[in-house]
């Protein structure tokens, strides 16, 4: 009995593997072409896939090697008493002078003030009725006949000057 289960199970084993074969012999010629497709992309995917970690660990390990130190240190400053309001009649009048002699038109010195009141190029720009290339040519002109570079320095500067109150 058990030689009988043992070769109908060799036949039946054999059979199955025939028939499998011609499956995929008929599936290997028909759609050979998908199969290729398919195959290249899959080297492709993984090409992707090892170079993206391979790339983004090179950064890791850049980034793991600086090391920031953060130092906390409380600074005493001495307390002023601040000085007494006294309202002033008279208007703030910028230094003509010194305008003149820097070379600040009455436009670079309007553009200066609502920067220094804290307007972005778009607000100075809507307030003005001009566009915003036109603040930032403005704004440009101002810095280099200031001597700055940032929006922070020109106000400094204007203010040091008596451009600005």
């Amino acid at each position: 009995m058990k030689r009988h289960v043992l070769i109908f199970g060799l036949v039946g084993g054999l059979l199955i593997a025939t028939l499998q074969y011609t499956e995929y012999r008929f599936v290997i010629i028909e759609h050979s072409v998908e199969l290729y497709d398919a195959l290249v992309a899959i080297l492709f995917a993984a090409f992707g896939i090892w170079l993206g970690l391979r790339i983004t660990r090179k950064r890791e390990t850049l980034q793991e090697s600086i090391r920031e130190t953060v130092v906390v240190r409380e600074v005493l400053v001495p307390a002023e008493a601040p000085a007494p309001f006294v309202p002033s009649s008279v208007p703030f009048a910028p230094n003509s002078a010194r305008q003149q002699t820097l070379g600040i038109t009455a436009r670079e010195l309007e553009i200066l003030t609502l920067i220094a009141r804290g307007f972005s190029n778009r607000e100075i720009a809507t307030q003005l009725f001009v566009s915003e290339n036109t603040v930032k040519t403005h704004c440009a002109r101002a810095f280099d006949k200031l001597g700055a570079a940032r929006r922070t320095q020109a106000v400094q500067r204007g203010k040091e000057l008596g451009l600005l109150p």
